[in-house]
């Protein structure tokens, strides 16, 4: 067999295989509404249930020196929610053991102590391999400081528009008062 024989198949080879990965891949973008999650019930809940919606996904803890940022989280929801604005809470216990109680009494905390109407879920880990699915997307989508995906602390924010792509990680420092003018442009 000739040099150039061996050439012309082996595109062909190549561009056959491409085309074959192309039919069986299909699209296999994620979008936040491909999820599913315990809320803080633990009944599941589908993300397209948010579809329309600007969210703000906060992993939060009721003993950390940032908890008083519920309050903020809290306004910016009843300032925005009937334009199409939900707040996600996600506990999560991964910090310095901030988050110890059950879900129950984390849903008691945040509705007695800061009044809270928003979303909130069940506990789960945002690093690790134990990370819950729809955190390992988020810190794909958007990485951290230097481009770690990993969350560093309680409070990290997510800011994802209408059509589910997420614009925006902020840091745990970033007051969510901060964030609002960032939110009323995507509601436009």
């Amino acid at each position: 067999m000739s040099f150039y024989w061996k050439i012309f198949r082996m595109k062909y080879l190549f561009i056959f295989l491409a085309l074959l990965s192309a039919i069986y891949a299909g699209d296999t973008t994620m979008s936040i509404y491909d999820f599913n999650i315990k809320n803080i019930d633990n009944k599941e809940v589908s993300m397209k249930k948010y579809k329309g919606k600007v969210l703000l996904i906060v992993n939060v803890a009721s003993e950390c020196g940032l908890t008083y940022q519920y309050e903020g989280l809290e306004k910016l929801y009843q300032a925005h929610k009937k334009k199409n604005f939900m707040i996600l809470g996600f506990p999560s216990n991964q910090f310095s053991k901030q988050e110890p109680g059950t879900n129950k009494e984390i849903k008691f905390f945040c509705k007695s102590k800061y009044d809270v109407h928003f979303d909130m879920f069940s506990k789960i880990e945002v690093n690790g391999d134990d990370a819950d699915p729809l955190y390992k997307f988020l810190k794909k989508e958007k990485g951290g400081f230097l481009g770690f995906d990993s969350i560093k602390w309680n409070f990290t924010k997510f800011l994802v528009d209408k059509d589910g792509k997420v614009i925006k990680r902020y840091s745990p420092s970033t007051n969510p008062i901060k964030i609002e003018k960032e939110i009323k442009n995507l509601l436009r």
